[in-house]
């Protein structure tokens, strides 16, 4: 069982391409979703941005933490938290501890300074999701998340945010509206396009701000490279 752990870390990992091998095509389209996402806010400071999808294995945790290291990498202090209490992801991606995390500053058992984690990333920050609770939609829900994403908005130029898929669950519908933007991200031969139109009617439903979508996965005809295209 630890060898079979490790062996997912070790994988989840090297999906990292934009701290790994920033000079890559892939990394490429990863800057440009992130300078798009800047555009998008040209009005207004976009401070927080939820990520996720319409069904699972859609590339949305992928999505999202490469993100995060792209606007860190820009010198934004940005803070990435997994709010998939379901499924999370982030402490695989990261190799981090997932002990605590958000579950239990949502439950109150902890503050928030111990809880967040540094990455090997500079500027990157890490809350993890903590261990599963049972109420995950009540705690997203509660007054104690809003309040906290309050506080970490002022704390930090930019907060990203993983959640569980949109048709899964309500998790997504009920952060979308605490979040200055939400990114919906698609993946090329899989995703069905009525479950994208549902996903963004929830997201509108929840007075979402939809900023745009990713399409992950689709293959450069000129090329065996797989890339991130954002729109």
């Amino acid at each position: 069982m630890a060898i079979k752990r490790k062996k997912l870390a070790n994988t989840k990992a090297r999906t990292l391409i934009t701290k790994n091998n920033p000079r890559s095509p892939i990394s490429e389209q990863y800057r440009t979703i992130r300078t798009n996402l800047n555009y998008a806010s040209v009005d207004r400071d976009l401070k927080s941005v939820m990520v996720t999808s319409a069904g699972p294995s859609e590339g949305k945790s992928l999505t999202v933490s490469n993100l995060s290291i792209t606007f860190a990498q820009e010198g934004k202090k940005v803070l990435l938290i997994d709010a998939d209490l379901r499924m999370p992801t982030l402490h695989y991606t990261f190799r981090i501890d997932n002990h605590i995390g958000l579950s239990n500053i949502l439950s109150g058992e902890f503050q928030m300074e111990p809880v967040i984690q540094e990455s090997d990333v500079e500027g990157l920050d890490l809350l993890p999701s903590g261990p599963l609770p049972p109420n995950p939609s009540e705690l997203l829900g509660s007054r104690t998340m809003k309040e906290f994403m309050k506080v970490v908005m002022t704390n930090y130029d930019l907060v990203m945010i993983d959640t569980a898929p949109v048709l899964a669950v309500t998790d997504a519908q009920i952060l979308s509206g605490l979040c200055d933007g939400v990114l919906l991200v698609a993946r090329s031969r899989q995703t069905q396009v009525e479950s994208v139109k549902k996903a963004v009617d929830i997201i509108k439903h929840g007075k979402g701000n939809l900023l745009g979508a990713v399409l992950n996965d689709q293959k450069d005809k000129r090329s065996d490279q797989y890339y991130y295209y954002g729109s």
